[in-house]
């Protein structure tokens, strides 16, 4: 078993400390007293908290990344597209505060719509905007900006996973998944050419 570097351990450990409570309940302090080191032994490897919550959703923003192009790949575009948006809300649901920060909190060093997208700097939406302009290029989906398309896709799904966890569903999590998909299909009914 491969031994973890100081700042693996430091990511290890602040990243279940998120996950379980959040970004606030983050500390320098709690994340050292949790590896073993000093509080400022964790200001060699991350020069504030801010850099290390930032490393914490640029990971997750990867992780989604990867879950996504793993399922980039199927050759029906109508249902990658609703593959693409899977690991999206399972995320979601089993990651609610990493998934907040990521996606649903304010920060300075979020991607701007359009011109960060449009210049592939969003590892997630570029799998979307990608299958889209391909489902365009086929002739499958309507003519249309891919990016515009993949926002829709995205801002669509975004709201559903929000009023879910908002409590705006009596569903319960099996019910809300079947909902989901089919809201989401009759969107993409929507952009077929």
């Amino acid at each position: 078993m491969k031994k973890l570097t100081t700042p693996e351990k430091i990511l290890r450990a602040a990243h279940k400390v998120f996950d379980r409570e959040g970004a606030d309940a983050v500390s320098m302090r709690r994340v050292a007293e949790a590896v073993g080191i000093t509080p400022m032994a964790i200001y060699r490897h991350f020069p504030n908290r801010e850099a290390l919550l930032k490393r914490l959703s640029d990971d997750s923003f990867n992780t989604v990344a990867h879950e996504w192009e793993a399922r980039a790949t199927h050759p029906d575009i109508l249902k990658r597209l609703l593959a693409l948006l899977e690991p999206y809300l399972d995320y979601a649901l089993e990651h609610p505060h990493l998934f907040d920060h990521a996606f649903s909190v304010r920060r300075d060093d979020a991607r701007r719509f359009p011109e960060d997208f449009r210049a592939r700097q969003s590892p997630t939406l570029n799998v979307i905007a990608d299958a889209v302009a391909e489902g365009v290029r086929l002739g499958v989906l309507k003519q249309d900006d891919p990016w515009d398309v993949a926002m829709s896709l995205w801002a669509h799904a975004h709201g559903l996973v929000a009023l879910y966890r908002a409590g705006r569903f009596s569903y319960d999590e099996v019910r809300f998944r079947k909902f989901y998909f089919e809201s989401i299909g009759r969107l993409v009914d929507g952009i077929k050419a």
